[in-house]
């Protein structure tokens, strides 16, 4: 097994998402050794929450899971790049597909592209 170099970034790694089969970008997100460890174990991506300060299994509210497909790690052993198959179509918390769907047009505006998969309010709740 391939030992990930968490001693930078405060033991955090990028995760980089991507989808296996079309390789659209979903989310970057973070992981810690206990998340790894359990991505592992379980083949689905579990992330470490910056902001709840707590593992949390990808989908495990909303049911939009991502199926681990690939891993790849970059050469210096503190970038993961997660190849996933996405579950209910939508990897971001705001119900859109990928967390990338702001673009930033020329005159400085953004461009929201898509529309989402679901709505958040009714899936968490808040």
């Amino acid at each position: 097994m391939i030992e990930l170099d968490f001693s930078k970034g405060n033991g955090l790694l990028p995760a980089i998402v991507q989808e296996c089969i079309s390789g659209e970008v979903l989310m970057l997100a973070y992981i810690n050794e206990a998340s790894w460890k359990k991505t592992i174990e379980t083949g689905e991506a579990h992330y470490w929450s910056r902001s709840r300060k707590e593992i949390w299994h990808k989908g495990g509210t909303s049911g939009n899971v991502q199926k681990i497909r690939e891993i790849w790690v970059d050469c210096d052993n503190d970038t993961i790049l997660f190849k996933v198959t996405q579950v209910g179509g939508a990897a971001c918390h705001t119900g859109h597909r990928s967390c990338f769907h702001r673009k930033l047009l020329q005159n400085g505006e953004i461009s929201i592209i898509g529309k989402p998969v679901f709505d958040p309010k009714e899936v968490y709740k808040k």
